[in-house]
């Protein structure tokens, strides 16, 4: 079977992602970063990959944006999973016995309000949620924690401590999946689209391409900006968007190329959002 890449290890929100979206048994391809998630896809050791792109706490992970469009990556699904932090260590410990808690900084921010109220912890940034729970599981280490879903618990037969320590319940990461090959969604399994372009820097120009949206009865979903860096002051814009009926779609997306630069068709599927 083709394996799935995926950022972090086993255990990972990435690795849950995978598991509902393909199923237990896919082989996966572990990346300790995004580069090399990307250089996954490219030299074919993975046939698609799964990638963080937001978050409702955090917003747009930009660099993300930056890898599809610099390497011609396509989308061809999406996932939304409700983020869950647990701190969990070594059996036969409380949090009074936790002197330091290793995590991704991202699942460090989102606990923030919880360890102000447990000041003799000390907070370490980590490359992967997942890999400081195997760590701890593996090298035996007490006193130290990890912030990870629960699942690296039963993975790494690791105790939970405290469940639910984000300071925000209701926190959600969109993930992408991608290939390098356009994907063949038909138009009846398509229901938004990605799309990147750049504009002149002319009064209304921006305003003019969210018209055309309005107007063909497309949803705005998501805006963001990224400056070229080969041309200070100037920016791409990339836009998710939501419609009924493809026609409309087609519609606009006819419309922006024209009325656009460097127009881009980042991917085509069906909205992951319930």
């Amino acid at each position: 079977m083709n394996k799935i890449g995926i950022q972090g290890i086993k255990g990972s929100n990435h690795h849950i992602v995978a598991l509902n979206y393909y199923g237990k048994n896919i082989p996966l391809d572990e990346c300790l970063s995004f580069d090399v998630l990307v250089n996954s896809l490219l030299t074919q050791k993975s046939k698609q990959a799964i990638m963080a792109i937001e978050n409702t706490i955090a917003g747009s992970i930009i660099p993300n944006y930056a890898l599809i469009d610099a390497h011609d990556l396509h989308i061809s699904g999406e996932y939304y999973l409700n983020i869950h932090h647990n701190l969990m260590a070594l059996s036969n410990q409380s949090l009074a016995d936790i002197t330091e808690v290793y995590s991704h900084p991202m699942a460090l921010l989102q606990c923030k309000k919880f360890f102000k109220k447990h000041k003799h912890i000390k907070l370490i940034e980590d490359v992967d949620t997942a890999a400081v729970a195997k760590r701890i599981s593996k090298e035996k280490l007490k006193g130290i924690a990890a912030i990870a879903p629960k699942i690296s618990a039963e993975i790494y037969n690791l105790s939970i401590i405290e469940d639910e320590i984000q300071t925000i319940k209701n926190n959600a990461t969109r993930f992408v999946i991608l290939q390098t090959e356009k994907p063949e969604n038909g138009i009846d399994n398509m229901n938004k689209a990605s799309l990147k372009f750049e504009l002149n820097h002319k009064r209304g120009s921006l305003a003019a391409i969210l018209n055309v949206i309005s107007d063909c009865k497309l949803n705005l979903t998501k805006i963001q900006s990224l400056p070229k860096i080969e041309t200070p002051w100037k920016y791409s814009f990339f836009v998710d968007v939501t419609f009924d009926k493809y026609v409309d779609y087609k519609k606009a997306k006819a419309i922006i190329e024209i009325m656009a630069e460097d127009f881009k068709v980042l991917g085509e599927y069906k909205n992951g959002k319930i």
